[in-house]
């Protein structure tokens, strides 16, 4: 068993680290990624009977990639004495330098999917047997709480009466650049707000546990630990980190066989992708195909096919199923939260706990403390999942 090593044992990890850190500050995707002009173009959409491409126009590139590049590939990685902590990191560098690709190709079509495509993969078949599984379901159960009747400052006071269960604080925006009903931006600790949207209850408590009792919690614990690679992220985290938080909508008592559906939705848009669709194939595909009315198929297309085709939508189902089958097998959720993390790297980050370079997570997402859960047939459609 590795043994507890000084600080000074590994200054050289602690140098590359820091250097990592000062470099990743303006890479964050979600910066970039999101379209300025939706609703103008979703108004020509939808004038147009849904035979309009959309322009969209989007954020300018604050850096330099080439000179990113060159300062991450010049880090001296030879110098980390243990070959998994050095195989992580390498990962890591070449993670970045994917997204450094990705946002500097935003708007530039298939050569922005291809990038993407490196960073978060495709469906796989599997995958998209699940996603047309889960599409066999009934979702016709309707409630007030499924009403749309919250907008953007009742949501806002919502999730701050809800964040104090957690002794953090972050920031609130409301913004009208944004795909989502909200998003967390890990790097200013910020869940931004969909201005002109409104939220039904049951929603108000998927993204209360979605956003802030996951991706909040591993963002201030990552912000926790000794070593800044668990605060800006590990290869592939999007997949864990989303699972995740939908779990914690499952456990929660919140996630909905609707809900399920949207994820499914996600996974048939992205695969759209693989095979050439555009904007208004995909959109036809979920509205005329599927029936999902044209505000929903609008929002999924968008998301999907933003910034030239964004991949990352097919690992929020993914991410639920292995994490499902990970927590009922009985393994312990609490490494999951140490920071953004990935499942894959799970032996090296006990290797980093057992070296003192790795902290237990300060907070614990609450949702995973007892199983609210109490619709049985969400149950048996994860068990389902292969």
């Amino acid at each position: 068993m590795p043994q507890i090593k000084t600080t000074e044992e590994f200054q050289d990890l602690f140098d590359i680290d820091a250097n990592l850190n000062r470099l990743v500050k303006n890479i964050e995707l979600l910066n970039y990624i999101n379209p300025l002009n939706i609703a103008s173009e979703k108004k020509k959409f939808f004038a147009s009977k849904y035979n309009y491409e959309p322009e969209f126009k989007y954020r300018k590139v604050r850096f330099n990639g080439y000179k990113l590049h060159r300062l991450f590939f010049s880090q001296r990685l030879e110098r980390i004495g243990d070959d998994d902590i050095r195989q992580l990191y390498e990962d890591v560098i070449y993670e970045y330098s994917s997204l450094i690709e990705c946002i500097e190709t935003i708007g530039q079509g298939r050569k922005f999917y291809f990038n993407s495509l490196k960073s978060f993969g495709t469906p796989t078949e599997n995958d998209i047997e699940n996603a047309k599984f889960i599409l066999r379901f009934d979702d016709s159960e309707f409630n007030e709480e499924m009403l749309p009747i919250y907008n953007a400052d009742e949501a806002k006071a919502y999730f701050e009466k809800f964040s104090k269960r957690y002794d953090f604080s972050y920031n609130v925006k409301i913004s009208s650049h944004l795909s989502a009903a909200a998003m967390v931006l890990n790097n200013t600790q910020t869940l931004v707000l969909k201005k002109g949207y409104k939220y039904s209850l049951n929603q108000l408590k998927v993204l209360s546990n979605h956003e802030i009792g996951v991706h909040l919690v591993t963002t201030f614990n990552g912000l926790d630990q000794p070593l800044k690679v668990f605060s800006n992220g590990l290869p592939n985290n999007v997949e864990t980190q989303e699972g995740l938080a939908v779990y914690a909508e499952y456990m929660s008592n919140c996630l909905t066989i609707e809900r399920l559906k949207e994820l499914s939705f996600r996974v048939l848009a992205v695969n759209s992708l693989n095979k050439g669709y555009d904007f208004s194939d995909t959109f036809h595909l979920l509205h005329n195909h599927y029936k999902l009315n044209r505000d929903k198929a609008f929002a999924i297309t968008l998301r999907v096919h933003r910034g030239g085709g964004f991949t990352k939508d097919h690992l929020y189902l993914r991410g639920l199923r292995k994490i499902y089958q990970y927590a009922k097998a009985g393994n312990d959720l609490s490494i999951l939260l140490l920071g953004k993390v990935s499942q894959h790297y799970i032996p090296t980050m006990e290797k980093l706990l057992q070296y003192g370079l790795a902290a237990k997570p300060k907070y614990f997402t609450d949702a995973y403390v007892t199983n609210d859960n109490a619709n049985p047939n969400l149950d048996f459609i994860l068990r389902s999942l292969k």
